[in-house]
């Protein structure tokens, strides 16, 4: 695995833990919040733990899952990002609300860079996945 591939497989887990220790803390504990919020946060969570076990993982089958999910926190950072900033009421505050900024904005660059990584030849090429040509 690249140096990238090893800071993404240790980054995830460790994001959807405070992410999911977040999302579990508001549900529970928090009744002025939301729901949807904590609801996102944990969803969020959950994408981060399915996409670090493909990280891991060398099968055709773990990089489409990997894919799939970097490609649906994606898109959920920039909506949620969006919506966030739009109309700042309708979601409450999520992991993901003005594009991760509580976290660094990692939530918006870990996706971006995970199918950038999931999408180099030479990583499809570990996992099996696509054409591989010999130089």
């Amino acid at each position: 695995m690249s140096a990238i591939g090893y800071v993404l497989g240790i980054s995830y887990p460790l994001l959807a833990l405070s992410t999911g220790a977040r999302g579990v803390y508001q549900l529970f504990f928090r009744d002025d919040l939301p729901k949807l919020a904590p609801a996102l946060s944990i969803f969020s969570s959950l994408l981060y733990l399915v996409a670090a076990v493909g990280f891991f993982k060398r099968s055709p089958r773990a990089w489409r899952v990997s894919v799939t999910a970097l490609s649906i926190e994606a898109i959920g950072v920039l909506t949620v990002g969006t919506l966030s900033i739009l109309a700042p009421d309708l979601l409450g505050h999520t992991a993901w609300s003005r594009f991760g900024m509580d976290y660094g904005f990692f939530p918006l660059i870990q996706p971006l860079l995970g199918l950038s990584w999931l999408l180099y030849r030479p990583t499809r090429a570990a996992y099996g996945v696509g054409p591989v040509r010999q130089a």
